[in-house]
C-alpha cells in the first residue's frame, strides 16, 4: 500500500490522523459494546486491529515529520503524532476497556489461547496494569497525566533538536587538514565565509582531520550545546515526570518500571554489566589516551587531552600505525556501489532479490525506493525508503523507522511491511559522487540490520512485527550486520574506486580492518558514558542535579567534560524510547557477535547460516522472548565470549 507523499499537506496529515483516531474510537466503543459470552474476535482482535491503523496513520502522517521539506507539513506532522500518541496512550487507562480485557482473559477460550495470541493478550493485561489500574483512582489518574505530558515532552524534544540551526564560521585558510571536497561542500555566507553546520558530514570530519585545535573545541562546544536552551527544561521535566511514575507505583526508580519489559529485567543487571567493564577498559583507555597525549605535546607542549582532541588524534594515529587515510578509503566507498554492495551481501546471505521502484512519489525528489522479493519464490516480502541526505529541518542522525508493519489480516493474508531508512551521509558535489567514510559505511550497514528485521517479518500481530522486540534486544540484529562490513573478503566485493573501478588494495582492507580495535577501549567507554548517564537520570538515586550526574558519566569516558556544554540537551534518545535502556546498545552488541560467531564458524557469507538466522531471528520479530530467539539460533545458551574479546579484555 504505497502512498504518494508527493500529494501531503498539512491538512491531509491532520485528515488522516482524525480519521484514524475516529475509526479507532469507533472499535473501543463496539468492544465495550459487546454483550454476551466475550471471544478473542469480539474482543482482542478488534485491539490489533486499532493498531494497525493507527501505525498505518503513522507512516502517512506523523513521521513526515522527521523528513518532509516543507515546514508546515513538518510541524503539522509533530502535532499530530502528539495527538496520535496520547490517544494511544488515554487508551490503555480507560476502565470499561480494561474490564472487557480483564473478563475475556477469564474464559476457556483465553485460556487455551496459544502461540503469539496468548503472547498478546499476556501483553495487554500487563499495558493495563503498569497503566495502574491496580492503583487508587486518584493515583491512576495522576499517571495519566503524566504519560500525556511525557508524550507533549518527547515531541518538543525531537522537534527542538532537528529545527536547530547553528554554525562555526570560517575562512579557507583555516581548514587545513581537510580535502578540497569537503570543502566544495560547506555553506558560504554573504560575505564569502565557510559555514560548518551541525550535521554530521559536517562535524565529524572536522574533528577528524581540522588542524586548527581553537577551532575544533569552537566547533565541539557548538554541537555540544545544541537546543541547549529549549531542550535542557524539557528534559528536567521528563526525568522527574518518569520519577513521579515510579513511585506511584511504589518502585525505585523508572529503571525499575521501564526495564520490566526488557531483557535485562533489572537496574542491577546493567550495573553489574558496567561493573565487569569498566575497570579493564579504564585501564586500557588510559594506555590510549598516553598515546595520543605524547602526540599532542609534540604539536602544542601541552599533554592535556581534551575531548575535541580525541578524534582528530585518533584519525592520525590510524595513519601512523596502519596508513589509513579516511580521505584516502573514502574513494573507495561511492554510496552507489556501497548500496550495491550491501544487497549483493544480503540476497546471498539471507537469499532475497532487490528491486529498485522507479516512481517513489516520495517526500523528497533525493529519496529512493526498493521492493525486497524472496529469491527462492519470488514473493514480494517489503518496500523500504532510503532518504540518505541532510538537509534543513530533518531528523539529524541515522534511524530505521516502521511505516506500515507487517502482519496477518483477519482473512489470513499477510500484509507486507513498509519501512524507511533515514541517515545524513556525505552527499555529491558538483564533480565527485558521495564518498562515504567507512565509519559512514558501518552507520548504513547498522540501520540497514533494523530495515531487514522490520521487512523479513512473519509475525501475526503488529504488536510482534519486525523490530518490536525487547528494547535491548532490538540493536542486536544492527550489531551483527556491522560485522559484515569489517571483513576484508566482503570489503573486496564492493569497495572500488570511483574513478578507475579498481577494487580496494587487499592491503589497504586489511589495514582498515587491523585498525578497528586501534582505541577501542576509549570508543567503547563513550558509549558505556552515555549508558551511565541515561541510569543516572533513570535509575535509584537523586535525580535533582543533571549537571553532577553529567560530570559523574563524562568521567567514565576518562576524558575532561567539555565547561560549559550539556550534550545531553541534543542526545535524542533520551526521549525517543530509550530512557533506562541506552545500555541496550552494548546490551545488544553481546548478542549480536555471538550470533556472527556462527557465521566465522562456517563462513561469513553463509547461506546455510543466514537462511538459519533469517528464519530464528528475522522473521519471527518479538513473537518470542530475546533468549529465547537466541537459544533457538545459536543452538546453546548465549555467550559473552566474542564481545569481550572484541573490546580487548579477553
Amino acid at each position: 500500500m504505497l502512498v504518494d507523499h508527493t500529494a501531503t499537506t498539512a491538512t491531509a496529515v491532520n485528515e488522516t490522523v482524525a480519521d484514524a483516531i475516529a475509526w479507532a474510537e469507533a472499535a473501543v466503543t463496539s468492544v465495550i459494546a459487546v454483550e454476551g459470552l466475550r471471544t478473542f474476535e469480539n474482543t482482542i482482535r478488534p485491539l490489533e486491529d486499532i493498531s494497525v491503523a493507527l501505525q498505518d496513520a503513522y507512516g502517512r502522517g506523523p513521521f513526515l515529520g522527521n523528513v518532509h521539506p516543507d515546514e508546515e507539513v513538518r510541524e503539522t506532522a509533530r502535532e499530530s503524532e502528539e495527538r496520535l500518541q496520547k490517544w494511544q496512550v488515554e487508551l490503555s487507562f480507560r476502565p470499561e476497556l480494561f474490564r472487557a480485557v480483564k473478563d475475556y482473559s477469564g474464559t476457556d477460550e483465553a485460556d487455551q489461547l496459544e502461540g503469539e495470541a496468548k503472547r498478546f493478550l499476556a501483553f495487554l493485561l500487563r499495558d493495563f496494569r503498569r497503566a495502574g489500574h491496580e492503583l487508587s483512582i486518584d493515583d491512576q489518574a495522576e499517571v495519566q497525566r503524566l504519560r500525556e505530558r511525557l508524550v507533549e515532552l518527547e515531541v518538543a524534544f525531537q522537534r527542538n533538536i532537528a529545527e536547530y540551526a547553528d554554525y562555526l564560521e570560517v575562512t579557507t585558510a583555516d581548514l587545513a587538514g581537510l580535502p578540497d571536497d569537503y570543502i566544495e561542500r560547506l555553506d558560504r555566507g554573504t560575505d564569502g565565509s565557510l559555514q560548518i553546520s551541525m550535521a554530521y558530514p559536517h562535524v565529524i570530519p572536522f574533528m577528524e582531520q581540522a588542524e586548527r585545535r581553537d577551532l575544533r573545541e569552537a566547533l565541539a562546544f557548538k554541537f555540544n550545546s545544541r537546543a541547549v536552551d529549549a531542550n535542557r527544561p524539557v528534559l528536567q521535566e521528563a526525568v522527574e515526570a518518569r520519577e513521579r511514575i515510579a513511585q506511584l507505583f511504589g518502585l525505585d526508580s523508572w529503571a525499575h518500571y521501564q526495564m520490566e519489559e526488557k531483557m535485562a529485567k533489572h537496574p542491577a543487571a546493567v550495573e553489574a554489566f558496567y561493573a565487569e567493564l569498566i575497570p579493564p577498559l579504564s585501564e586500557g583507555g588510559r594506555a590510549e589516551i598516553a598515546v595520543m597525549a605524547d602526540m599532542l605535546a609534540t604539536d602544542t607542549g601541552s599533554r592535556d587531552l581534551q575531548s575535541w582532541d580525541w578524534r582528530y588524534y585518533d584519525t592520525q594515529l590510524r595513519k601512523r600505525e596502519f596508513g589509513i587515510d579516511t580521505n584516502r578509503v573514502a574513494e573507495y566507498f561511492k554510496l552507489e556501489e556501497v548500496i550495491a554492495g550491501l544487497f549483493d551481501l544480503t540476497a546471498e546471505v539471507f537469499g532475497l532479490t532487490y528491486q529498485p521502484v522507479p516512481e517513489a512519489k516520495a517526500w523528497h525528489e533525493e529519496v529512493l525506493l526498493y521492493q525486497i522479493l524472496d529469491t527462492a519464490s519470488g514473493e514480494h516480502l517489503a518496500y523500504f525508503y532510503a532518504d540518505l541526505f541532510p538537509r534543513e529541518g530533518k531528523f539529524s542522525h541515522a534511524a530505521a523507522f516502521p511505516l506500515y508493519p507487517g502482519h496477518r489480516e483477519p482473512d489470513g493474508m499477510y500484509r507486507r511491511p513498509i519501512s524507511a531508512i533515514v541517515a545524513n551521509l556525505t552527499k555529491p558535489t558538483a564533480d565527485r559522487p558521495a564518498l562515504l567514510q567507512h565509519a559512514e559505511v558501518e552507520t548504513l550497514f547498522h540501520e540497514f540490520g533494523h530495515i531487514l528485521h522490520m521487512s523479513l517479518t512473519n509475525a501475526d500481530f503488529t504488536r510482534f512485527s519486525g523490530a518490536n522486540t525487547e528494547w535491548d534486544f532490538v540493536e542486536a540484529p544492527s550489531q551483527i550486520m556491522e560485522e559484515w562490513c569489517w571483513q576484508p573478503g566482503v570489503l573486496q566485493r564492493f569497495a572500488r574506486h570511483y574513478q578507475t573501478g579498481e577494487p580496494i588494495p587487499e592491503e589497504l582492507s586489511n589495514d582498515l580492518v587491523g585498525a578497528r580495535h586501534l582505541n577501542v577501549a576509549l570508543h567503547t567507554l563513550r558509549q558505556v558514558s552515555f549508558g551511565v548517564f541515561d541510569m543516572g537520570l533513570h535509575g535509584p538515586g537523586d535525580h535533582s542535579d543533571m549537571d553532577l550526574i553529567h560530570e559523574r558519566a563524562e568521567t567514565v569516558g576518562l576524558l575532561p567534560p567539555h565547561e560549559g556544554t550539556f550534550f545531553p540537551a541534543s542526545f535524542g534518545h533520551l526521549l525517543g524510547g530509550y530512557d533506562a535502556g541506552y545500555y541496550g546498545y552494548l546490551w545488544s552488541m553481546v548478542y549480536g557477535l555471538d550470533m556472527f560467531s556462527r557465521f566465522a564458524e562456517v563462513g561469513v557469507t553463509s547461506p546455510e547460516v543466514g537462511q538459519r538466522y533469517r528464519r530464528e531471528i528475522l522473521e519471527p520479530g518479538g513473537s518470542l522472548d530475546g533468549d529465547q530467539l537466541l537459544r533457538n539460533f545459536l543452538g546453546r545458551e548465549p555467550s559473552n565470549e566474542a564481545f569481550l574479546h572484541h573490546i580487548g579484555i579477553t
